[in-house]
């Protein structure tokens, strides 16, 4: 039995710790800041403030202590908002060792450097404790609340460590979850925070009532402003075409449950 280690208990944290518990073959430990999650996690068995309706299974225990967090834990999934992605890691920096392996699944860039968060933690790291860690990113089209009612997604995992990728989507796949991978990790990352802006824009548009031609032209045409943008920075272009890119464009786009998405159609509307 594995141990896993989510930092992090949004609905995203939360969706991922339920999909490693139910497999029944890890320990997973659930890090929040929040004192009221934990008690809400550990006393109830759900996460009432971040993704109510959702049990989580007895494997996953929820903790505030970094250390408690990390402690043996072979493998750290970050799932922190990406603004506090730096503070968080230099909290968790005096735990870490060289062979744990590091996933982020945050989508965004920081703020006041536009650095990509595989970027941040390896920064910290490299600051804190000396070594260059082992870290990949996780993103593709994946409703936290799907996820967690197991429904059928499929996401991707990008590192140029080969064992990371393959550990990250052995330890997360199940029947309801498939995790692709690859080594395009510039443009995994910003295809799931570029399509942001663009699902924004969606919104504004359905805001307005502007149908289903405006929102799908731009789509596409963001979709392409994407992929420009990306391959500049170094991405693959092919990357922008699969799940973290057109896939998550779509569904951000397009889905009841995008917050991006419907701060857009408030937006449309009028409202600020």
């Amino acid at each position: 039995m594995s141990n896993v280690a989510v930092i992090g208990a949004g609905a995203w944290g939360t969706a991922l710790a339920i999909v490693l518990g139910r497999q029944g073959s890890h320990r997973v430990r659930l890090w929040t800041r929040e004192e009221e999650v934990c008690r809400a996690i550990r006393d109830h068995r759900s996460n009432d403030l971040f993704l109510p309706g959702y049990s989580l299974p007895e494997s996953v225990s929820p903790t505030t202590d970094p250390q408690e967090a990390l402690d043996g834990a072979t493998l750290i999934i970050s799932v922190t908002p990406s603004q506090h992605c730096r503070a968080v890691f230099h909290a968790l920096a005096p735990h870490l060792h060289p062979e744990v392996l590091i996933a982020s699944a945050s989508k965004g860039l920081e703020e006041s450097t536009l650095m990509r968060m595989t970027q941040v933690i390896s920064a910290v790291v490299e600051e804190d404790r000396g070594f260059r860690p082992r870290v990949g990113a996780l993103s593709g089209p994946s409703f936290a609340q799907e996820v967690a009612r197991g429904d059928p997604t499929a996401i991707a995992v990008a590192s140029h460590d080969r064992e990371l990728a393959e550990a990250v989507q052995q330890e997360l796949s199940d029947p309801g979850l498939r995790v692709y991978t690859n080594d395009d990790v510039i443009g995994l990352e910003l295809g799931g925070s570029l399509k942001n802006v663009i699902a924004i824009a969606a919104g504004i548009c359905s805001g307005m009532g502007l149908g289903h031609n405006s929102v799908a032209a731009l789509i596409t045409r963001g979709l392409a402003e994407i992929t420009r943008l990306a391959v500049a920075c170094g991405a693959h272009q092919h990357t922008m075409y699969g799940l973290a890119g057109l896939g998550d464009l779509v569904l951000t786009c397009t889905g009841d449950l995008s917050r991006n998405r419907s701060v857009g159609v408030e937006l449309g509307r009028g409202r600020t």
